[in-house]
Parts: C-alpha cells; sequence; structure tokens
C-alpha cells in the first residue's frame, strides 16, 4: 500500500509540473476537490473526448449526438428520482470528526484483502516462474479462495442493505470488520445517514420570483427529456442511440483520490434505445464494445476488469462496471447499465406528454428500453495519465521519467529540436513546426542541450522528437527519435508527416476495435 500511495503522489506532483492539472483558486489555498486543466491537460482531455466520440458517433450510423443545457427544469429529476433517491451513506467518526462514505469504507476494506490475494499471485509466479498458470491457481489455491469468499460475502451484504436502506446494518458491518477512521484508527462512529448529492440553485432576477433548480448531477436526463426530438427529426429507427459529453455536478461531501471523485466533472455519455425484450443481447454487445475500445489504447488487458453490481439502482435490471487498476487499487471507470423503460416512462407521467416510439414493422408505439454506457472523462484521464508514468533505469545506470501516453492521445505529437542554435539550423526547424502545425500539435524547442531535451520531452509526453543537424543541410534528412523505445533513425524531411501521422492517426488505432470483432 506504501508503495502506491508513493506513486500516486508522484502521479499528482508530475500532473502539475508539467502543466496538466493544477489545484483550482491555488493562489486563494484552493478549493477542495475542484481542479484546472494546464495547457497540456487540456489537449489530452480534448483528445481523449474526441477518441470516444468518433468511436461511438462517428463509427455508429445509429448513433447521434447531443448537446443538452445544464440547467433542466427542476421536475426533471423529480421524475427522475434524484430529488428522492440521489444519496449517499455518510458516516461520520466521532472523535476525528471526519466525514466517510460508509460503502467506500467497506470497499476499501476488501481492496486490502484483493491486496492479499495479488501478493500471493506474486509470490507464486516468482516461485513457479513461466510454469506458473495464474487463472488455475487464482480457481484452486486454497487461501486465495478463502480471501475471495470474504470479499463476495461483505460486497453482496453491503449491497442488500443498501438496496434495502437498512443503514443500521451497514454501521454494524463496519464495526464487525473492525474499519478505523484511515487517519487516526478511531473507531468511534456514528450512524450512518443519507446525504443528498445534487447542487442547489436559482433561477430569476429576484429573490422572491426565483425558481429553485439544480445543476445537473448527470448528463443523462438532457438525453431523455430530448428522445422524441432527436428521434423524429432525425427520423431514426430503433435500434439507435444518442451520444453527449459535457459537465456535471455533485456535492461530494468526501471527495478525494485527486481527479476521481471531483464535485465538477464532465461524462461521456451514450443511451441506446431498443426494442423491450432485447436488453440482454444489447447489454452483452455494449460491455464487449466498450472494453474493446479500452484495449484499443493498449494499456494492458490486465489492468481491466468487469465488475458486476449486488445492488443495482432504481431504475436497472442489469448493470457491470469495467474497473481500472489505479494506483489505488481497480476502481470503477465507466460503467454498462440496463435502464429498462423507468426513465422515459417516468418522464411521460411527469411531463403528461407522451414519450413513445412508433414501429412501422410492428404497427405499434410502445417505450423503448434503454442501455447506458456512460464514462468519466477525468476519470479516463486518470487512468492514461497513472499508467504512463513509469520510471525505468537505462542500460548505461541511469534512469529516466517517461510519461508514455498513447501517442493518439498524446497533447504535442511531436517537438522539433535544433542542435544548436546558429548555422542556420534553427530556421531549417521553423519551417519544419510550420509545415507539420497544419494536421499535428508541435512544440518547438531550442534550449539546453539535445539529450536534456529528449529527457524533458519524454516527461512531457511527447511521442516524437526530430533534430535538426548540420547533415540536415546536406541531405535533408533529420533524427527521428521514438519516445517509449528511444530509437532513431535518419529520414527525409518530406517524409516526417506521413511516417507521423501513421503513427497517431485515430483512425488506425480505432481499426484496433474492428480488428478485435
Amino acid at each position: 500500500m506504501a508503495k502506491q500511495e508513493d506513486q500516486f503522489k508522484k502521479v499528482i506532483s508530475h500532473a502539475k509540473e508539467y502543466g496538466y492539472i493544477f489545484p483550482s483558486s491555488e493562489i486563494y489555498d484552493g478549493l477542495s476537490a475542484v481542479y484546472d486543466y494546464g495547457q497540456k491537460g487540456v489537449e489530452l482531455k480534448k483528445n481523449i473526448r474526441e477518441y470516444w466520440w468518433k468511436a461511438m458517433v462517428q463509427m455508429h450510423e445509429n448513433i447521434v449526438g447531443l448537446d443538452s443545457a445544464i440547467f433542466m427544469h427542476p421536475t426533471t429529476w423529480k421524475a427522475s428520482g434524484h430529488v428522492d433517491a440521489f444519496n449517499d451513506p455518510l458516516i461520520d467518526n466521532k472523535d476525528s470528526k471526519k466525514r466517510y462514505r460508509a460503502d467506500v469504507l467497506v470497499e476499501d476494506h476488501t481492496a486490502k484483502i484483493e491486496a492479499k490475494i495479488e501478493k500471493e499471485v506474486t509470490k507464486a509466479a516468482k516461485r513457479f516462474g513461466d510454469a506458473f498458470d495464474k487463472d488455475q491457481f487464482m480457481a484452486t489455491n486454497p487461501r486465495v479462495l478463502r480471501y475471495q469468499e470474504e470479499i463476495n460475502t461483505i460486497l453482496k451484504r453491503l449491497g442488500s442493505s443498501l438496496e434495502k436502506e437498512d443503514l443500521a446494518d451497514v454501521k454494524a458491518l463496519i464495526e464487525e470488520l473492525g474499519i478505523a477512521d484511515p487517519e487516526t484508527g478511531s473507531k468511534n462512529w456514528t450512524d450512518v445517514k443519507q446525504f443528498n448529492l445534487m447542487f442547489g440553485t436559482k433561477l430569476g432576477a429576484s429573490a422572491d420570483s426565483a425558481m429553485d433548480l439544480y445543476l445537473r448531477p448527470e448528463t443523462a436526463q438532457g438525453i431523455f427529456v430530448n428522445f422524441l426530438n432527436v428521434q423524429k427529426s432525425g427520423r431514426m429507427k430503433i435500434p439507435f442511440g444518442i451520444a453527449q459529453t459535457g459537465k456535471a455536478f455533485r456535492n461530494e461531501i468526501v471527495a478525494r483520490q485527486f481527479i476521481f471523485r471531483m464535485r465538477e466533472f464532465e461524462q461521456m455519455e451514450m443511451q441506446f434505445f431498443i426494442k423491450p425484450g432485447t436488453q440482454k443481447e444489447w447489454y452483452d454487445y455494449w460491455k464487449e464494445m466498450r472494453l474493446k475500445w479500452h484495449l484499443s489504447l493498449g494499456m494492458g488487458a490486465d489492468n481491466y476488469r468487469y465488475h458486476d453490481h449486488e445492488k443495482l439502482a432504481h431504475y436497472a435490471d442489469a448493470a457491470a462496471d469495467i474497473e481500472f487498476k489505479f494506483p489505488f487499487g481497480f476502481k470503477e471507470l465507466e460503467g454498462i447499465h440496463s435502464r429498462t423503460d423507468f426513465d422515459l416512462a417516468k418522464h411521460e407521467e411527469f411531463s403528461g406528454k407522451k414519450l413513445q416510439y412508433f414501429d412501422p414493422e410492428e404497427n405499434k408505439s410502445y417505450t423503448p428500453y434503454v442501455l447506458e454506457t456512460s464514462i468519466g472523462l477525468d476519470r479516463m484521464f486518470l487512468a492514461v495519465f497513472s499508467n504512463a508514468l513509469q520510471e525505468e533505469t537505462l542500460e548505461n545506470g541511469s534512469t529516466r521519467v517517461v510519461l508514455r501516453i498513447p501517442s493518439v492521445l498524446a497533447p504535442t505529437k511531436v517537438a522539433v529540436l535544433p542542435l544548436v542554435k546558429k548555422d542556420g539550423l534553427p530556421e531549417v526547424a521553423r519551417k519544419i513546426v510550420d509545415d507539420l502545425k497544419w494536421d499535428m500539435s508541435v512544440d518547438y524547442d531550442e534550449k539546453d542541450a539535445v539529450g536534456r531535451r529528449y529527457r524533458r520531452q519524454d516527461a512531457a509526453g511527447t511521442p516524437f522528437c526530430i533534430t535538426v543537424d548540420h547533415e540536415t543541410l546536406e541531405d535533408d534528412t533529420v533524427t527521428l527519435r521514438h519516445r517509449d523505445t528511444m530509437e532513431q533513425k535518419r529520414v527525409k524531411i518530406s517524409e516526417l508527416r506521413g511516417l507521423i501521422s501513421e503513427e497517431i492517426s485515430m483512425s488506425s488505432w480505432l481499426k484496433k476495435i474492428d480488428a478485435a470483432s
């Protein structure tokens, strides 16, 4: 655990040092769980969003986009269930006066048991070497099976208690497990209480006539209330989807783990409208497709896993998370939910407007079911960044810090470096920058020795460096260096655009999804 915490601290520090993420309002001592994306961060975030959008909308003929307003009529949130049911179970420690999410305390306890399983696996892998079969070991080792059974029992009880809103049993579970305050070790807990997470605000010119509103806690409802607008104007036939990215706001009392859980965050959601009775096949389809999207980025299949929900939300008949191995353990990255007809039926009930689809093939109207995929853009950013940050020892014994962001997502694709600041080399380098910048983000760097510049670009996450030297003046060739391998080769200036574009093209990366199908 100490090693994980140390790595996470490095992630946070590196993100600030290289212009990815800054604490919000830092000159005023910051604002808890609110962050600003810096010059590098905003580019990485944009690239992740675009990579998702192309895969979700551009590559599917039956999925279209939407950008709904953050402000919505307050009855929207009554219909959706957020006013009455959008709560977190909170518990206070009487000695430290700290407040925690009760379910997270229990999940963190099970994460410690998972760490024991990982330790057993690591020991066994070392003992058996190349003959080690992880799947067989996990399925047969008595100690691992005992740990896994313990985890399953705890999470099943937690899910059941939360579903029944038996908060007394949630507290009892915390006490039975001997869970202590993470900061002080105290086990002196209050009762568990529910806390609504929506931010309230007002709309209107005067206090007397202002309407009470909420900042949206999710982007999905903007899709549901526009279902018929999109369907009719786009002449959409079921099955079809509506995708949206945008800000959402939750009054997280226990916001933590950097940008993993924030009060202001961005979601990337797609609601897929389907014929009732077909939800199982579409649920399985989107589970598989979304994992393929993640795997196309090459961040390691072992870093992903499915987690099927024991406790289902009030609208769902099936739900699973795609979890990612963050520096603090496996946590939810994306959710796939079978929402039935809950949303459209509820909005129809509260609005008095018909929200049904007329099926010309069956010559009848019905309320579509919905299959949802929902991923946090900020969590995806953290997954990419934390996985990419590595420190490695080179053959000569020296070390380098390298940010191996997938080149398709990298904020800056290439840095152009004149070997020296004279002899006409900067002028040639500037021409290369001017030529490439139409197709990709380019950095120009002439300060310090070229080796130090390489290290700086490695740490910043730049996939390619182009070095202009005196040989360039003779034969129009430059040195093209790859960040990940540090391989260098001479390349004609005229070939640069083609070579680099092939490596960073979203289309070539997205084709990996089709290849895996």
